[in-house]
């Protein structure tokens, strides 16, 4: 079990202790650390991942294809016109009127260009009933979002003046401004709701308001320093907005949980009779090791993301590992300085309604044991072998659905349901010109564009994309001579049915253009669009999900493996956290796939889950549930080595902190909560599968499962090979002082080696 002397070793101990002596200077060089890390990144200005560098495939190489031609397309814009009437038709006078209106409205605003009848361009619904005005937003497509709000007003002026049709706008720039509208607002709630829930958590959990003031704080530096950090990386990994928002999510998770983990120790060997000395010190070597050992598993797990290919999932893997590393080395140093500054001036603020922490019982005082989860534990240890097959079969069972996941990004009806009147408007284009609303394009690339070669190419393709099935038409061309490229506009049918519509994507890409494009050398055809890019960026990441699971279970195996010299518990540490993510990827599938009880959540059944999630859900959840897992082994590691028997010191190790983790837990669920409540499915589907797999993970993971899995194995629990006794030993004596009674304050703590 490792030496039995008074030495603590470690870095989180040497650091605890330099910080506790050097209280001033320790929290002078934290705060001098994130004022020049603010600095720093306001001065770099933060580069952002271009469109071109988020997608992969046919769509990676056909944007690159209009980068290197210097081609700037524009956001393209459409006004659908209809009659109310089922029997107003397109060629009425009064229909002829408001086209006209819509044309002059528009062009009045000088934001547009290249505006188009539908008359001319022969966009006309099948059944005569629907019309289409075609324009483009003038300056850069990537930012004409924030120019198109006098259209859209313009729009609106005409439809107030043509009661009898329905008169609205969509396209590129319209429906960027709606997605980061709702996206910021979403994101806006969240951020302003998770600090004062969280701090009104740590209220309730501490009873003080210093106390929970302090992870709260620590955290949110954490997260100012992580953001201009992040400002200077990004001129060699570029971020972006989601990044930042992912980034904050994990860092007020992971920053409010290590400083609780570290605080509630401190109070409880204060509460045990140590001196404030010896509490810290003790907090540093236990706690503060558990935060290292925790820090570096979160670290490696979201170090997987980098190994997607995909510069999203790099930006968000390289944004969270920053902010847990700088949060994990605020709390095993800045932190014991705060609280050897505050000494017993951490309890202010005291609300009266809440009892001390530490109660009396038989004479003895109880120091942050559980009552519940004794109760709990008294049933798991007295039944083990019941409790691990009900407990697994339950969990299995749950995880089940996942093994039919869909995956696929969301269209817009489906990210907004029925919230948005842009939906509608939607729903109508697709209905009367299906798959208008988000054609694919083909990027035709050619040594000369006009070639008569070429030229038969693309007109034989225009003619078997509609009779092929994979296009009901129109099928426009636009030549660019001077860059001999061609980009052929093609609306799938299918619309946003994406398996309709990913079928005749199919068609266009195997059939269509092998026929006719492909035929002739050195033509390169990519094709790209909205399903492209969706089903382009489905196959990145099902090519992903292999080396990126491989890399983090690995990684985490090993440091398990040497945190703890055991191999069962590094064995039992993976199964665990493998299991308590398939659980939560089961009631994902279940709720937003299938819609089971999906309006308990204030959601609704999909069809699929988007794209990203999963693979995100994972590391996001391997990372996170170690904090909870390195937490509970190591107390029942101490207990041990202090002389208790393994099942004893099971029990001991899970009502000890199992208040810690339980308000840790509460804190996690209720932040992921929030974003189950924003009005985007894919914040739903991420929120709620965070919230659900935390809560599993602290409870039915940590309470029944592990130490039911402990106390069968018994002291195989410890079990290390002889050929694997030659790793390194990153392990120590976390808690070598024996309890005491408590101590004049005039009387020096005891000396602890560091």
């Amino acid at each position: 079990m490792g030496n039995r002397d008074t030495r603590v070793r470690g870095i989180a101990a040497r650091a605890g202790a330099w910080s506790a002596r050097h209280r001033w200077a320790a929290v002078g060089i934290w705060v001098l650390f994130v004022v020049l890390a603010m600095g720093l990144g306001s001065a770099a200005g933060r580069v952002d991942v271009k469109d071109s560098d988020q997608i992969s495939g046919e769509t990676s190489q056909a944007a690159h294809i209009i980068d290197a031609a210097g081609i700037d397309e524009p956001a393209g814009e459409t006004v659908l016109i209809q009659g109310k009437d089922p029997g107003t038709k397109a060629t009425d006078a009064g229909f002829r009127a408001a086209v006209a209106d819509v044309m002059k409205a528009v062009e009045s605003t000088g934001k547009v260009t290249a505006v188009t009848s539908p008359y001319d361009a022969g966009t006309l619904s099948k059944d005569g009933r629907s019309a289409l005005v075609q324009f483009d937003i003038r300056g850069d497509a990537e930012t004409a979002g924030e120019r198109v709000e006098p259209v859209l007003k313009a729009v609106e002026g005409v439809q107030k003046d043509h009661g009898d049709l329905r008169i609205s706008e969509i396209g590129a720039a319209s429906m960027n401004k709606t997605f980061d509208d709702a996206f910021g607002d979403d994101f806006k709630q969240a951020e302003y709701s998770a600090v004062p829930v969280a701090l009104g958590i740590l209220l309730i959990a501490f009873g003080a308001l210093v106390a929970a003031l302090l992870p709260v704080a620590l955290a949110v530096t954490a997260i100012m320093a992580t953001m201009g950090l992040m400002a200077v990386v990004s001129h060699f990994q570029p971020m972006s907005d989601t990044a930042n928002s992912v980034m904050l999510l994990v860092g007020l998770a992971v920053g409010v949980d290590y400083c609780l983990f570290y605080l509630r120790r401190e109070r409880e060997e204060r509460e045990a009779g140590r001196d404030p000395e010896t509490a810290l010190r003790i907090a540093a070597a236990t706690s503060g090791r558990a935060i290292v050992v925790s820090g570096i598993t979160v670290c490696v797990a979201m170090a997987g993301m980098l190994f997607t290919g995909i510069a999203e999932f790099e930006a968000m893997g390289l944004a969270s590992l920053m902010v847990v590393a700088v949060a994990m080395v605020g709390s095993v140093t800045v932190l014991p300085a705060l609280l050897s500054l505050l000494g017993g001036r951490v309890e202010k603020g005291r609300l009266p309604f809440l009892r001390r922490g530490g109660r009396r019982s038989g004479g003895r005082r109880a120091t942050g044991e559980s009552r519940f989860w004794k109760k709990v534990l008294d049933v798991v240890l007295a039944k083990p072998v019941i409790s691990l097959v009900v407990a697994t079969g339950a969990l299995l069972a749950v995880a089940s659905p996942a093994l039919g996941m869909k995956t696929q990004n969301l269209t817009l009806d489906q990210e907004f349901g029925d919230s948005l009147p842009i939906v509608a408007t939607y729903q109508r284009l697709n209905d009367a010109f299906p798959g208008g609303s988000e054609p694919a394009e083909v990027v035709v690339k050619a040594k000369d564009i006009n070639a008569p070669e070429v030229k038969a190419a693309l007109a034989d393709f225009r003619a078997q994309a509609v009779s092929s099935g994979a296009s009901r038409g129109p099928v426009d061309i636009k030549v660019h001579d001077s860059q001999n490229v061609a980009l052929v506009s093609v609306p799938l049918v299918g619309g946003s049915d994406q398996d309709r519509a990913e079928k005749s994507l199919d068609l266009i890409r195997d059939e269509v253009r092998p026929a006719t494009l492909g035929k002739v050398d050195g033509v390169e055809a990519p094709v790209t669009g909205q399903v492209a890019g969706s089903k382009d960026f489905n196959d990145k990441l099902v090519g992903a999900v292999v080396p990126v699971f491989a890399f983090v279970v690995v990684f985490a195996f090993l440091l398990m493996l040497l945190s703890f010299r055991s191999l069962t518990i590094a064995i039992t540490s993976i199964a665990l956290n493998l299991l308590s993510v398939g659980a939560a990827y089961g009631i994902l599938v279940a709720v937003f796939q299938h819609g089971w009880g999906a309006s308990l959540v204030g959601a609704e059944g999909v069809g699929a889950i988007v794209t990203w999630l999963p693979l995100f859900l994972f590391v996001i959840l391997f990372g996170l549930s170690m904090d909870y897992h390195v937490f509970v082994v190591s107390r029942i590691r101490e207990a041990r080595m202090r002389g208790r028997d393994t099942k004893d010191a099971i029990t001991h190790g899970v009502v000890t902190t199992a208040g810690v983790v339980t308000s840790a837990a509460v804190i996690m669920v209720a932040v992921f909560a929030i974003f189950g409540t924003l009005s985007m499915q894919s914040m739903k589907q991420m929120g709620v599968g965070l919230a659900t797999a935390v809560l599993i993970d602290a409870t039915i993971i940590r309470g029944v499962l592990l130490p039911a899995v402990m106390t069968l194995l018994g002291e195989r629990n410890w079990y290390l090979p002889k050929w694997l006794r030659r790793l390194p030993d990153l392990t120590h004596d976390e808690s070598p002082e024996p309890v005491a009674p408590p101590r004049p304050p005039s009387v020096e703590g005891e000396k602890v080696g560091v």
